[in-house]
């Protein structure tokens, strides 16, 4: 009898490690227990009590309203404890950030997800899928009769009233402690915040639950406070839930292909063990194509796509060019007199193109970039690229992911997950 033959799940090359931090993100989130709560009080009393100090302008037609003056922010939460890390203790005074360590802040503070730049493991059991809406990312905060939300740069979106749970005076009080935050995507065309994700409900924080579990309670709680129905008086935008769908065969072609009530940017991945975590994390993964969104290929600043892939990275002090990550990915390095003489200091951002040499590989990590500097970067930038945005712009201009490998992985995988035991006969 032939062997029983068996469809191995598709892999492109390996150009990078994306596999192995999934493997560590999910490792370490287990190990590293934090105060969750603590977090998600101070982050709620920021995105209320922090000044607007817009360093990027927001277009009038978003309708800003002013904020109310706080005597003393600090007094809206009563700490409980005391700080348990640097970081904790760079949350209770974020108040007091100004310009660039306001943005840095803030964008630390979403989970941020990486570029799919491989294919991974399993994805058609361990992953969710949805079509991602195009617009603003921000945090939604409701508490003490009110809703404001703010950008990924600290900047105020909203003030206004919400059917969320502490989101309006008619919805009543509770105390201070009752406040929800939701990670949200505000929909221009629509006026909709469209909610990806949540990081507390009603004074209870998720960070450390896994995103099935956050998903599952989102579904219900949110529907319950009519905060998906129309707008009025006591709610003034609409919010409205996502279609998540487990990324098998059917639930990945149906968010690629299935109509939206919103303009598509992509698909975005989550895996169901991922808790939420701030910062970028491989653990939530984004993938374009022309197809499902409009904005495949960076642009220049005149909304034209540059010849040559353009790329920002970091300078540190001792010359090396770095990507935004945790740990950061070099991609080559300055020598001190072109440094001295273009005026550059440690912590600038600066513009590169990726010459004709492009990128190179090995076993999975980069080797070598061919770079060509251009200049400093907008001041308004708090970050430098990461490895996975620059890597997924490389591929799309060569050799790009495409919706097809996504299918002969789900197709490849599921079918090797049917296949039954079979009993040795000797």
């Amino acid at each position: 009898m032939a062997p029983h033959e068996i469809r191995r799940p598709f892999k492109r090359p390996a150009i990078s490690d994306q596999q192995k931090r999934r493997d560590l993100s999910l490792l370490r989130q287990n190990q590293n227990r934090r105060d969750a709560q603590h977090q998600a009080r101070c982050l709620a009393s920021t995105v209320v009590s922090l000044p607007n100090q817009n360093s990027e302008p927001v277009p009038e037609h978003l309708d800003l309203l002013p904020e109310p003056e706080i005597d003393n922010p600090d007094a809206q939460f009563s700490e409980t404890q005391a700080p348990s890390s640097s970081r904790d203790l760079d949350i209770r005074h974020a108040s007091k950030l100004r310009g660039p360590e306001v943005r840095m802040w803030f964008a630390k503070q979403l989970m941020l997800p990486e570029w799919m730049i491989d294919v991974p493991d399993r994805l058609n059991v361990d992953w969710y899928v949805f079509a991602r809406p195009s617009g603003k990312r921000c945090f939604v905060v409701s508490l003490n009769g009110t809703t404001i939300s703010r950008l990924r740069n600290g900047s105020l979106l909203h003030r206004f009233p919400s059917a969320l749970p502490n989101g309006s005076r008619k919805k009543g009080g509770g105390s201070g402690q009752s406040y929800t935050i939701l990670d949200c995507i505000f929909h221009e065309l629509d006026q909709t915040y469209y909610v990806i994700d949540m990081v507390c409900w009603a004074g209870v924080s998720f960070y450390e639950c896994t995103a099935e579990f956050r998903f599952f309670w989102l579904n219900n709680k949110i529907l319950e406070t009519g905060a998906c129905e129309a707008p009025s008086q006591y709610h003034r935008y609409r919010f409205s839930l996502l279609t998540i769908y487990n990324c098998d065969y059917e639930g990945l072609n149906t968010a690629y292909t299935g109509p939206v009530p919103y303009v598509k940017d992509g698909l975005a991945f989550y895996n169901k063990n991922a808790h939420y975590q701030t910062g970028n994390t491989p653990l939530a993964l984004v993938w374009k194509d022309e197809n499902c969104s409009q904005y495949v290929i960076d642009t220049d600043g005149k909304g034209q796509v540059p010849h040559q892939q353009q790329v920002a990275l970091e300078l540190q002090g001792d010359g090396n060019l770095t990507t935004s990550d945790d740990p950061p990915v070099v991609f080559g390095c300055l020598n001190k007199e072109f440094i001295e003489k273009s005026e550059l200091h440690p912590g600038n951002l600066l513009r590169f193109a990726i010459s004709e040499g492009g990128l190179n590989f090995l076993d999975g990590k980069l080797e070598k970039a061919d770079l060509q500097y251009l200049g400093k970067v907008n001041r308004a930038r708090a970050f430098a690229d990461t490895y996975s945005k620059v890597v997924f712009q490389h591929m799309v201009r060569h050799s790009p992911l495409r919706i097809e490998h996504l299918f002969a992985s789900v197709s490849s995988s599921y079918d090797q997950d049917e296949v039954p035991d079979v009993e040795m006969v000797v």
